[in-house]
């Protein structure tokens, strides 16, 4: 059995360490991309309204154009980040080192009580490492997330940033398994929810609200929805093939793929464009794709987030890729992999006619309070985590 892991409920009450009486403590919160934001937004609304800490928010730049960046700090109605590091695109090291680089002297200025990193992406890893090496401490937000691909640029970032993590908030059960297995003591795991629902059901009136779907003349439950934009997919032949079956599928439902700036230039050297039936759009803004997606008999996806936000919604989600780091979205049935495969494509009207409906269960404190959890959490801790600061969490 695995040791017991701190389960912070709604109404569990922490016993708060002393914080300092002359300076309130400092947040640094690191973002580089739009799902990244999704993750810290409820989390830097929650330190907004306890007003106890000085809360400094740092975008790498990671996604740095309006459709992919501005419109999501403005609609999840977060103030504009404090610093902006503009690293801009590049290849894994070069983001990553870019980030460290940029990111060094400010941290070294700031001296925060805790940084805070979410999600696997380039900036998160660079973020961690550059904290880690101030001998600051780190509390990573959806820690312990594995596909077990280390082909997957995304899984290398969230091992090592586990590894240089004090505070590792898990938001599924399995995370926990994950990360005692790999030697993080259980005193630094707990299990808080996940933020990326805190920003869906708090905007939920202004997803209801914006009627997408009736705005593309789709009908409710009449269409599907498309994201893809791992490389492992769209930089190989893989995407002609899956654009193929995509147009056969809008034969028999429409299909609706907002399309990532990635995505785009490759289907533009291709040749590739909808049609009346198979829309390719821009990419949308948060409040947009929710309403988009919470409209849909489906989607069909490589994203991991999506997955997560699918779950909660009850829509049915495909998933174009091999593996999965949400593997309870799967056991929940809401999920269904079909490999790194666009042939199986074609299956989905048939799945769709004869499997069930998603399940409305979701997972444990899904339930657009994590971001109180994790702030709890940090209040309770931020008076020792100083000493503990180079991966060695304290026993609280």
């Amino acid at each position: 059995m695995h040791a017991a892991v701190h389960e912070v409920t709604p109404e569990a009450t922490l016993e708060l360490a002393g914080l300092p009486t002359m300076t309130r403590p400092t947040i640094v919160s690191v973002v580089g991309t739009r799902p990244n934001m999704m993750k810290i937004g409820p989390i830097a609304a929650e330190l907004a309204r306890l007003d106890e800490f000085d809360h400094v928010l740092i975008h790498t730049g990671q996604h740095y154009d309006r459709e992919m960046f501005e419109i999501f700090i403005e609609q999840l109605e977060m103030r504009p980040p404090d610093h902006v590091l503009g690293i801009g695109p590049g290849t894994h090291a070069q983001q990553t080192a870019r980030v460290m680089e940029r990111l060094e002297p400010l941290l070294a200025e700031i001296m925060p009580a805790l940084v805070l990193v979410p999600g696997d992406v380039n900036s998160t890893l660079g973020a961690a490492l550059t904290a880690a090496k101030l001998v600051l401490p780190i509390g990573h937000v959806e820690a312990g997330l594995r596909s077990f691909d280390r082909t997957m640029p995304e899984e290398l970032n969230r091992i090592l940033t586990d590894q240089l993590s004090c505070l590792l908030f898990i938001h599924s059960p399995e995370a926990q398994g994950n990360l005692l297995s790999e030697g993080r003591p259980a005193s630094a795991i707990f299990n808080v929810g996940n933020t990326m629902i805190d920003s869906l059901v708090r905007l939920s009136t202004a997803i209801d609200g914006r009627r997408t779907p009736h705005e593309l003349g789709l009908e409710s439950e009449g269409y599907v929805v498309v994201t893809l934009h791992r490389p492992a997919l769209v930089e190989t032949e893989l995407l002609t093939i899956a654009m193929s079956q995509l147009r056969s599928l809008s034969r028999d439902i429409p299909v609706v793929f907002p399309v990532h700036p990635r995505t785009r230039a490759r289907l533009e050297r291709a040749g590739i464009v909808g049609d009346e039936r198979l829309h390719l759009l821009p990419p949308l803004g948060y409040i947009e794709f929710l309403s988009l997606l919470k409209g849909a008999a489906a989607i069909l996806t490589d994203s991991g987030g999506i997955q997560e936000e699918a779950t909660y919604l009850g829509i049915r989600c495909f998933t174009l890729r091999e593996n999965t780091e949400r593997p309870i979205t799967v056991e929940l049935g809401t999920n269904i992999l079909l490999g790194l495969a666009p042939d199986r494509i074609a299956e989905i009207p048939q799945m769709l006619a004869s499997s069930p409906p998603a399940s409305d269960a979701l997972p444990p404190l899904w339930d657009g309070h994590a971001a109180r959890r994790i702030v709890e959490v940090i209040r309770s801790h931020v008076g020792t985590l100083g000493a503990t600061a180079a991966g060695h969490p304290s026993s609280g």
